[in-house]
């Protein structure tokens, strides 16, 4: 049965996403007598959740110190530094178990349910909310809001082609990155920073890494502009894919946005060594008297390189052997490995987990209450706001951190 038929709503919350959910279901716990009601354009709900990890969820990420959290967030950091010591991963973690959920730490800080399934997280919200009374109205468009100051809002939506119109005393936007949503909080007096692509691939054509998708390197260092990045880097068909590329494209998500997604990049294929370290390896390497009869693009002298890599980075050497190589071609070499150039041409999309940076501009939000600062009675949760975090759970922490606060501001 529709919820729509219901005109007058204590609460409504657009967005049935990560945020929303939180939100609705913490100022229901909080204040029971509150007439709450989530709206969701789509027909499913959370489906970020649902795809999130490879259809694992990536929850969280076990980073305790807000300090540290923040240094994750390319844009939002400094925002959500005090959200942090309010609602931080740990918080998260003690959540989810309290509503029969347990997770789990990865090697590299990741949280995921124990059963590896994103199903398991979006089932416990979808019943949290149940039990909490918060009705869900999925297919549901905001199309218009006006502001009626303190008498709270009106909205009109659109619902399998029938428009209504509904009233609440408070709103909470958390749509994620929504073009109308967007246009929306400009009329009610917001600022919004225009979104851009965050968190993509690069696309690069270029010989020496051709042939080779699939292989990974365990640490490079990637410089683009002023920015560096370190990691693992992984070569795809059409590129540069991996952890360091994706930090990278996160941080200079505005800088290659108004390049135009051309830019040059350096790889260092060695992660920390300089051009001095790699090439007194190379002259160890050379000088072991056993290497010298051996082919130089057969017998890489760095353990970090896979074979197929180093053959395709030391083809200009030709055919020659370890004992041959001029001063020249070694130093040549010792540049490759160190501060290789390559030309970035485009970005690709990073699987189904597209993020934008942009959205509501901070300053305009009480980040104790995620209140608005412009309108009265009108909140912000998730990526709705100017906030982006790099791959590994750190978008969902936001999106839970300010969901909570937004959900625990609107039940007191």
């Amino acid at each position: 049965m529709s919820k729509l038929t219901q005109t007058n709503w204590d609460v409504i919350i657009v967005g049935g996403g990560p945020a929303g959910f939180f939100a609705g279901i913490r100022c229901a716990e909080l204040n029971p007598d509150l007439n709450v009601l989530i709206i969701e354009k789509a027909q499913q709900t959370l489906g970020k959740v649902l795809i999130s990890g490879g259809g694992r969820c990536n929850v969280t990420h076990a980073c305790f110190d807000p300090a540290q959290l923040i240094a994750f967030y390319p844009r939002g950091g400094a925002a959500l530094r005090g959200a942090f010591t309010r609602f931080q991963p740990a918080d998260t973690i003690e959540w989810f178990e309290k509503h029969g959920v347990r997770l789990k730490t990865e090697s590299d800080g990741r949280m995921f349910p124990v059963t590896d399934s994103s199903t398991t997280i979006a089932e416990c919200l979808r019943e949290s909310a149940k039990r909490a009374g918060v009705p869900v109205q999925t297919g549901t468009s905001l199309q218009k809001v006006e502001s009626l100051s303190e008498n709270g809002f009106r909205l009109e939506v659109r619902s399998e082609a029938k428009v209504f119109h509904l009233q609440t005393k408070k709103l909470l936007l958390a749509t994620g990155s929504d073009s109308k949503t967007r246009e929306i909080v400009q009329s009610l007096g917001h600022t919004i920073e225009e979104p851009v692509p965050s968190l993509f691939t690069f696309n690069v054509n270029d010989k020496r890494i051709e042939g080779l998708a699939g292989v990974a390197i365990e640490y490079v260092t990637l410089k683009m502009d002023s920015l560096t990045q370190r990691g693992p880097l992984l070569i795809t068909h059409w590129g540069l894919s991996g952890p360091a590329v994706l930090k990278l494209s996160a941080w200079g998500a505005r800088i290659l946005f108004d390049k135009k997604y051309r830019s040059r990049l350096t790889v260092n294929w060695l992660g920390d060594y300089n051009f001095d370290s790699a090439l007194e390896v190379l002259q160890r390497n050379k000088d072991w008297r056993e290497n010298a009869r051996k082919k130089i693009t057969a017998h890489p002298a760095v353990s970090q390189i896979p074979v197929r890599l180093w053959k395709q980075l030391t083809q200009f050497i030709g055919d020659k052997n370890w004992g041959d190589i001029s001063k020249a071609e070694m130093r040549k070499l010792a540049e490759e490995l160190t501060a290789g150039q390559f030309e970035i041409s485009g970005r690709g999309q990073f699987k189904e987990e597209f993020v934008t940076c942009g959205g509501v501009c901070l300053d305009e939000v009480d980040f104790k209450t995620m209140r608005s600062r412009v309108v009265e009675n009108l909140f912000f949760a998730g990526e709705v706001l100017d906030i982006d975090g790099i791959t590994g759970g750190f978008n969902f922490q936001s999106s839970w951190t300010t969901g909570w606060l937004a959900g625990s501001a609107i039940g007191n």
